[in-house]
């Protein structure tokens, strides 16, 4: 597989940089998969959380042509929703999930994330319930403008959260990036609210693999990487991980 133009290991967090977000992507890709076979060695199966958002398209795509993946032994979860999209709104990130892998390779249970416009808690409880009953192995993750993992904005990130699935408001620069991503025409058109993962649900996990292409995301990169581990830069937290590789290309690469 491709190698890296760039490695550093910073504090406990291995940073990759590749010279595309192809490479990037299919990189990222090859080593999810080693990982998960590796696992599926001595378990009969893996829990796993995945991301949806365009950062994450050149990885999912290459993920869905490794061919000896046994996904039928995989249950998959995804790591954050919208409250208040109709159910088959395509920026639904459950369906960005379904169509960019879930629907591909076919993983042998699927945990979605459905929150209802009227009671979003109820969800957060069935969903944490889901979590619980065995630890995740293996979280797949992107980094948000604003430095945001999952929907753990600056404003509501808590590195010591008590619980595992939670409800929060989206932060401007949070919901002005979906629009920088193309996923909604205007900020207007996005949820201010939405149900995700907290930061210590995402960090329990065994291995992360955190993908994060893009000129918009540089900023972001360099706030992970250099500045003060804190809830300014969320995904600054990632340092801590004994097991996190950043995959960066060179447009995100703050060193390159």
């Amino acid at each position: 597989m491709y190698k890296p133009v760039y490695t550093e290991k910073i504090d406990e967090l291995q940073l990759r940089v590749f010279p595309t977000r192809e490479k990037m992507g299919k990189s990222a890709a090859y080593d999810v998969a080693n990982c998960m076979l590796n696992l599926l060695q001595s378990k009969d199966s893996i829990r796993m959380v995945f991301a949806a958002a365009p950062s994450q398209s050149e990885f999912l795509y290459a993920l869905t042509q490794i061919k000896e993946i046994p996904w039928e032994r995989v249950q998959v979860f995804h790591m954050d929703e919208y409250v208040g999209l109709e159910a088959d709104a395509p920026q639904r990130f459950s369906n960005f999930l379904r169509r960019n892998l879930f629907d591909i390779v076919h993983p042998g249970k699927i945990n979605l994330i459905m929150p209802d416009k009227e009671h979003p808690e109820t969800e957060c409880e069935r969903y944490t319930k889901l979590l619980e009953e065995e630890p995740i192995d293996m979280v797949c993750l992107g980094i948000g403008e604003n430095g945001h993992i999952a929907f753990n904005d600056p404003p509501v990130a808590d590195f010591m959260d008590q619980k595992k699935v939670k409800i929060v408001e989206l932060d401007q620069m949070c919901r002005q990036q979906q629009v920088n991503d193309g996923c909604f025409p205007g900020i207007e058109y996005i949820p201010t609210h939405a149900v995700t993962l907290t930061i210590p649900a995402m960090m329990s996990a065994q291995y992360l693999f955190t993908m994060v292409p893009g000129i918009n995301k540089k900023e972001a990169v360099k706030n992970t990487l250099k500045g003060e581990i804190s809830t300014k830069c969320p995904a600054s937290i990632l340092r801590t991980h004994t097991n996190c590789i950043l995959y960066v290309d060179s447009d995100s690469a703050p060193l390159y």
